[in-house]
């Protein structure tokens, strides 16, 4: 989120870069060349393994192979640094262009999501046992690598299957079951400046941006800009307060956001988590806001902000809403900061609105394609990481731009986004890109900003609103 006119994001250099292999013949291996994995992150559905190889011999490797089994009810999602062949419970990753080639001495790994609670086994490199050694105890498989990328899955004939139920009740919000989020501008800018009872009535969650940091680490503050208040005629805190109560009234909901493009919020510490806690409860006891959104563009603290989020929902209960708004980059990985916050808080976290746009090209769940910003393809293809790692259905939320102004990039049409939920909730109107099943109980749609719609004729809303209304 931004307070500019505009911000351009670029992370596209080296995943875009990632696209493409040439498969590099691979050599004999002695029995100095070793692979061995670890889990870097465990959620109880799921976890994030990773495999390093290293060879500890005198000549240099180009080109590696290596296969495992994985038990029945355990599969391979998202994976990354290399290329996959599967057979059944079979799996072989293979080397990309750019890590073939293993000097002695050196090492390279690659890491997967795997869902389901088994571990690989019967693990070879190159035909040879991942311990070291040259005698394989079982026949390597006789089909020969890749000679490029996996081929396309054409779309099926029949719609994907729809994904299993929760494993855990979500937090009790008062939410509908899908939900249009919009930011509100607390400052003055070239979009339309709006008090707060005048939100347009589509909208079901708004969120005040934002609560800055003060001289206390890790505490937030919050009060009415000067700015905006001249552009409104005069727009004290009390008025605001009573416009907060007056959209409850209407059955809305009103969360403060923290950070944004240039909020320095620094939760580093337990000191720092209790300040955050202390002061945020405050904002709400204060303004009467029903939860906090984290939306600190500058990383985070996945340790410490999840404590201060548990020790704010202690002291307000089940009611508080609790929304995050990462970058699309910070939600590649489930072991990186915002990603790991998402499944460390999930038993009490109510939605992840990412925001799919000023990213450039990133790879989607199938990780075989960058997917360009501001199609369908895109949006489906990172929310599909998110849905496919950890997180239900009911916290996934997209994220997108009302229009020219609000964003550098990505900005989409809003039947560009009634498409993606379709895709994503009932299996149609997708692009080339088919999600490997169907999620009915997407959270819904976000948009920055609810003053940048307004400044467009509000577009956004009254297209995705209805149209999340007709969602399973």
């Amino acid at each position: 989120m931004k307070r500019s006119r505009a911000l351009v994001l670029s992370v596209v250099g080296a995943l875009a870069a990632a696209l493409g292999a040439v498969w590099l013949a691979p050599a004999a291996y002695a029995a100095s060349v070793t692979a061995s994995f670890v889990k870097t992150s465990d959620w109880g559905t799921g976890w994030e393994g990773k495999y390093t190889i290293t060879n500890g011999g005198t000549a240099t490797v180009n080109g590696w192979s290596l296969g495992f089994d994985l038990p029945a009810g355990t599969t391979v999602g998202t994976y990354w640094d290399a290329l996959l062949t599967s057979s059944g419970q079979r799996h072989t990753f293979t080397n990309r262009s750019w890590n073939g080639t293993i000097a002695p001495g050196a090492s390279v790994s690659f890491g997967f999501l795997g869902s389901g609670s088994g571990v690989p086994s019967k693990c070879r490199l190159n035909g040879a046992a991942c311990t070291g050694g040259t005698t394989p105890t079982t026949a390597p498989p006789t089909t020969p690598p890749p000679t490029g990328p996996p081929p396309t899955t054409p779309p099926p004939t029949t719609p994907p299957p729809t994904s299993p139920p929760p494993t855990s009740p979500p937090p009790v919000t008062g939410l509908p079951k899908h939900i249009l989020t919009g930011y509100w501008h607390n400052f003055d800018n070239p979009a339309v400046e709006l008090r707060l009872r005048d939100v347009p009535a589509e909208y079901d969650l708004v969120a005040v941006a934002f609560a800055d940091a003060t001289g206390t680490p890790g505490a937030v503050g919050f009060a009415i800009d000067p700015g905006l208040s001249a552009s409104l005629g005069g727009y004290t805190d009390a008025d605001f307060s009573a416009d907060v109560r007056t959209l409850q009234s209407r059955g809305k909901k009103v969360i403060i956001s923290v950070g944004g493009e240039t909020g320095r919020v620094v939760v580093n510490s337990s000191a720092s988590a209790v300040a955050f806690a202390d002061s945020v409860y405050a904002l709400i006891q204060r303004y009467g806001f029903d939860g906090v959104d984290i939306d600190l563009e500058n990383g985070l603290d996945p340790i410490y902000m999840a404590q201060a989020l548990r020790s704010l929902r202690a002291k307000v209960g089940s009611s508080l809403i609790i929304a995050m708004a990462p970058q699309t980059i910070d939600m590649q990985n489930p072991a990186t900061s915002y990603f790991k916050l998402a499944l460390d808080i999930k038993d009490i976290l109510t939605v992840v609105n990412t925001q799919f746009y000023n990213s450039g090209a990133m790879l989607g769940c199938d990780n075989n394609a960058a997917y360009a910003q501001g199609t369908v393809n895109f949006i489906v293809a990172l929310a599909c990481i998110q849905l496919e790692a950890g997180l239900r259905p009911d916290q996934v939320g997209l994220g997108l731009p009302a229009g020219p102004g609000a964003a550098g990039g990505g900005i989409v049409a809003p039947s560009v986004v009634n498409a993606a939920l379709d895709c994503l909730t009932r299996g149609t109107n997708c692009g080339s890109f088919r999600p490997p099943r169907t999620y009915p109980a997407l959270r819904g749609a976000m948009t920055w900003s609810i003053n940048w719609d307004v400044t467009h004729n509000t577009p956004f809303a009254r297209t995705v609103s209805p149209h999340l209304r007709t969602l399973p």
